[in-house]
């Protein structure tokens, strides 16, 4: 989709505000434009030395005329700002349901941090496009108007009229093309120096390094460079545009007060008409400025939807078979096997895990272990729909998984990656998410399982402490367990969990280890670990080596 239908979807998702803003913008230029022939009309008078009621009446009109435009303005202003908070608010959903289902072959290749830094450019749109509609079409409106009321003075202004539109158009057609393009690469430097801004940010303690912080400014400045390049190729356009427009202003002032002068001297107008008509003049040389000027915003606006679009077109998971799907998760009886499933990354042509094939029972307390790069994080992703096979397919009670609601698969177990870590929010937030339906005793209960219960006691909000990105405010065992009792609370069928207590002591590890894989609670366990505790305490031990199944015990 390129930034011109980009611009008409947001047109026709808002169409009843636009139609609306239009049709004021309409009466408001032919009220603007009408006060002209009420001030001819009252110089008339005066030049007369009538002073009547005709007169009177007239001001009023005109006044009131001001007065009406003034209140459509008004009306105006209350539907671009609702045209601006619902810009906002389907933006801010759109990526708040798009980044947890985009699918991983699509955002592979793309920083996370800096996709969603893309959300910034929805308040340009956001400003941007409410402000565009309106004044562009104000003064397209203005330009149309006056030039049919100048036409009505004298037939002359007609063939001028049609000079000026065409002088417009191509104005616009030299320079439109290669200011959008301009703009676009502008956009995309402009976001490279920002995401290694983000990179310095997120590791701001190696870049206190004498020789990574020389390195650090060095790249910024490369890259800073770079951007002020197409930036000035840009302003090039945006120069050219302007020393046109002055042209163009130039041209019509001169023309216009020539010939309303040589009409006036051939006493082919009077001075009331070419007072009215200079009015005219001056607003249709103010409305050319602000198309320019409009022009300039197009770009930003359509820059602005091309970015967005770098998330809005990334596909989704699983879209079409959630529609249609009427296969859920049957807690009773769980039944998980691979048939000769391999994976490969989209830009690599060796799999990181090949022709697997394994089984897993309810009840099951399975370890994988292996070498580091062997494929065992790769392979609890598979069984968790975390990630898609490339070849082969995954099982669930003699159903291809892909046949169940994949939200309804989530729902039924508990994932814990390496990746994972709070987000900012109470401790309570971090584990129950708001679920109504959790009580406070199954939190407190939890707690106490996991040995968490003297932290929350010591913390003075307690279980409303405020966590942030990464929980660098806690010591980092207690954020696992922390993690650990999000992943536990719902009671989840299917435990998958990524090195669950790596950041625990000896004594703490074994504990969690006891909880995690007692028979007596109801879930089936799958977990990447190391160390000879877990060994003892699961049922299934599944080696990895040479990113296939070595043995199975």
């Amino acid at each position: 989709m390129n930034p011109i239908e980009r611009f008409k979807n947001l047109i026709s998702v808002d169409k009843k505000d636009v139609y609306q803003l239009l049709i004021y913008a309409v009466l408001a230029g032919l009220i603007s434009l009408s006060i002209p022939l009420g001030i001819q009309s009252i110089i008339n008078f005066i030049q007369a030395g009538q002073v009547s009621t005709s007169w009177i009446v007239l001001v009023f009109i005109v006044v009131l005329g001001v007065a009406f435009v003034g209140i459509l303005k008004i009306m105006q202003f209350r539907i671009t700002e609702n045209i601006q908070q619902k810009i906002f608010v389907r933006s801010s959903f759109e990526f708040a349901y798009r980044f947890p289902k985009i699918k991983f072959n699509q955002i592979y290749k793309h920083s996370p941090p800096e996709l969603a830094n893309r959300f910034f450019d929805t308040l340009t749109v956001q400003k941007g496009f409410s402000k565009l509609i309106l004044e562009v079409s104000t003064s397209a409106l203005q330009i149309i108007f006056g030039i049919l009321l100048l036409s009505l003075y004298h037939p002359f202004f007609i063939f001028f009229g049609i000079i000026l539109l065409v002088l417009l158009y191509l104005i616009f057609k030299i320079n439109f093309e290669s200011g959008l393009s301009t703009s676009l690469k502008e956009s995309k430097y402009k976001y490279k120096v920002a995401h290694w801004l983000q990179e310095i940010a997120r590791n701001h303690l190696s870049f206190k390094n004498g020789k990574l912080f020389d390195f650090s400014l060095n790249k910024n400045d490369v890259l800073v460079n770079e951007y002020l390049v197409h930036r000035e190729s840009h302003f090039k356009i945006l120069r050219k545009q302007f020393i046109q427009l002055t042209g163009f202003k130039v041209i019509i002032t001169a023309g216009l007060l020539i010939i309303g002068g040589m009409l006036v001297l051939n006493q082919q107008m009077n001075i009331g008409q070419f007072v009215a008509a200079e009015i005219i003049i001056i607003t249709i040389i103010s409305a050319v400025e602000k198309l320019f000027y409009g022009l300039e915003l197009f770009y930003d606006v359509t820059t602005s939807l091309e970015k967005l679009g770098a998330v809005v077109d990334l596909e989704l998971e699983h879209t079409a078979e959630n529609k249609t799907t009427k296969y859920y998760m049957d807690n009773a009886t769980i039944c998980m096997e691979t048939k000769a499933i391999s994976f490969q990354f989209p830009d690599s042509e060796t799999p990181v895990i090949k022709d697997v094939n394994l089984q897993l029972n309810k009840g099951d307390r399975m370890l994988i272990q292996g070498e580091n790069g062997s494929g065992k994080t790769t392979l609890l992703r598979l069984l968790a729909r975390l990630l898609e096979p490339s070849t082969g397919s995954v099982f669930l009670n003699n159903t291809n998984i892909k046949k169940y609601c994949i939200d309804d698969f989530r729902n039924n177990i508990g994932v814990i990656t390496i990746d994972d870590s709070p987000f900012e929010g109470s401790i309570y937030e971090n584990i129950t998410c708001n679920n109504p339906n959790i009580s406070k005793k199954e939190v407190a209960d939890l707690l106490e399982k996991l040995k968490l219960t003297d932290l929350i006691k010591s913390l003075p909000l307690g279980l409303d402490t405020l966590m942030v990105s990464e929980g660098k405010r806690i010591n980092s065992a207690s954020v696992q367990k922390i993690l650990l009792a999000r992943c536990l609370i719902t009671n989840p069928s299917v435990l998958f969990l990524e090195e669950p207590v790596e950041k625990l002591d000896k004594i703490s590890a074994e504990e969690i280890i006891d909880f995690l894989t007692n028979s007596e609670n109801p879930w089936t366990l799958v977990v990447i670990a190391k160390g000879n505790y877990w060994k003892e305490k699961c049922t299934k031990i599944v080696t990895l080596e040479n990113n296939t199944i070595k043995s199975i015990k």
